[in-house]
């Protein structure tokens, strides 16, 4: 099955990334306060709201309508999400030590501006790309906040944040979801759009590595 594919392509990254400074730092409660702040703001203000735009992009060009339900179903999922998170972060801030969110939010940084762009490129370019570019978002995620809530140090700073960072037990059924979409592609696409989704997929899955080292180490624009 292609999701099986599509799994062993992102574990040697999904690893590094679990073990990556931010990840770890946040599970820990070492984590500057500066870069938790810088996460939640470029995830929040950027990240999140054009992950909805692609999965709009890709439901409109959908060949089945119900894979038109499932991204339409994630499009709300996800902007719901991020309000979540954004009003939780506001509640939090104080007792984590951490800055309240901006408003209005910084620019989005080079790494995110990246990634976005990426995000429309795909859903723009063909269905296949756009489901490749769209699957890494959803399996970091949930293999990531799982990660988060199972072995972070109880009582440490953070530990309320990931609390509510933690999508919630319904998500997994999102995510299997997203795994069958790519199996029913990997059956029914052509051996060129199948390579798309993988070549998509194997970006995406980079661009994760690179959002979480843009929270730790927070680059900037050239001046």
């Amino acid at each position: 099955m292609l999701s099986r594919t599509l799994r062993e392509l992102a574990e040697p990254v999904l690893e590094k990334v679990k073990a990556h400074p931010f990840w770890s730092g946040l599970r820990d409660g070492t984590l500057p306060g500066e870069s938790l702040s810088h996460f939640v703001e470029q995830d929040t203000a950027y990240l999140l709201p054009a992950y909805a735009r692609a999965l709009a992009h890709s439901a409109a060009v959908a060949g089945a309508d119900a894979h038109t339900a499932l991204l339409g179903r994630s499009i709300t999922g996800t902007l719901e999400a991020r309000d979540r998170l954004r009003e939780k972060y506001a509640e939090l801030a104080g007792g984590l030590g951490v800055a309240p969110p901006a408003d209005p939010p910084g620019e989005a940084n080079p790494v995110t501006h990246a990634h976005c762009a990426f995000f429309r490129a795909s859903a723009a370019s063909s269905f296949a790309a756009g489901v490749g570019a769209l699957l890494p978002m959803v399996w970091f995620n949930h293999q990531v906040s799982d990660d988060l809530l199972e072995r972070h140090r109880p009582g440490s700073r953070y530990a309320k944040w990931i609390e509510v960072y933690h999508p919630g037990p319904g998500y997994a059924y999102a995510v299997r979801a997203f795994w069958a979409l790519a199996d029913e592609l990997g059956e029914s696409a052509s051996p060129a759009e199948r390579e798309q989704l993988l070549a998509h997929f194997r970006t995406g899955v980079r661009h994760e590595w690179a959002f979480a080292e843009a929270a730790w180490a927070r680059p900037s624009w050239p001046v």
